[in-house]
């Protein structure tokens, strides 16, 4: 995987050297997606992040999933990175619980509470709301303050990620993307806890 901010490859050696000695193994439960979608959304162990084998993506329509009712989090990490078939944007945070999400593509990439329209490098926008967010003064977690906008991969599908904002309990972000329409998938992941969006090429 190419990663345009952080390289956490040593979950992903670990994994392929306890394959090559005694096997490595890797447990999914689904979470709730949209009912066109059933295999959009897995919770699987922080050891697939760097994983090539995750399915490519084949359904382009919203995607959702609760947050648990004690959730503050608060973004601490946006990356970009490649694998085989698709783009894949990490959103990783800090704090309590279960982070919910909604993805989907919009028109236009306009911030909530001020209307501000974002520009975004591409002609096709999806809006991630991560749900059960919190500001960094309510969930004791300092947030991201690296570059925005996050580049995409050179050549990819994924062409940028702007804003990781929090408005009224939910984290905002836009992924432009080369054309509208690419099919995606979503997941959580725990240890730590991320959204990861997956963008087919």
């Amino acid at each position: 995987m190419i990663n345009h901010r952080i390289g956490p490859f040593a979950a992903f050696a670990a994994c392929a050297l306890a394959l090559t000695l005694t096997g490595c193994s890797e447990s999914n439960s689904p979470s709730s997606v949209a009912a066109t979608s059933p295999a959009a959304a897995a919770t699987t162990s922080s050891s697939a992040l760097e994983s090539e084998s995750a399915p490519i993506p084949t359904d382009a329509s919203p995607k959702s999933s609760a947050a648990s009712g004690s959730a503050k989090l608060t973004v601490t990490d946006v990356r970009v990175g490649e694998h085989e078939g698709f783009d894949r944007v990490v959103y990783e945070l800090g704090g309590k619980g279960t982070p919910g999400w909604r993805v989907a593509y919009v028109d236009e990439a306009v911030q909530d509470g001020s209307g501000k329209t974002i520009p975004l490098s591409g002609n096709g926008i999806l809006q991630v709301q991560i749900d059960g967010s919190a500001y960094p003064f309510d969930s004791d977690v300092e947030g991201y303050s690296g570059p925005n906008p996050v580049p995409g991969v050179p050549g990819g599908t994924v062409t940028e990620v702007n804003g990781a904002l929090v408005f009224e309990g939910v984290t905002q972000s836009f992924i432009g993307v080369t054309q509208p329409g690419h099919p995606f998938t979503v997941s959580t992941l725990s240890d730590p806890t991320r959204v990861v969006v997956d963008v087919a090429k």
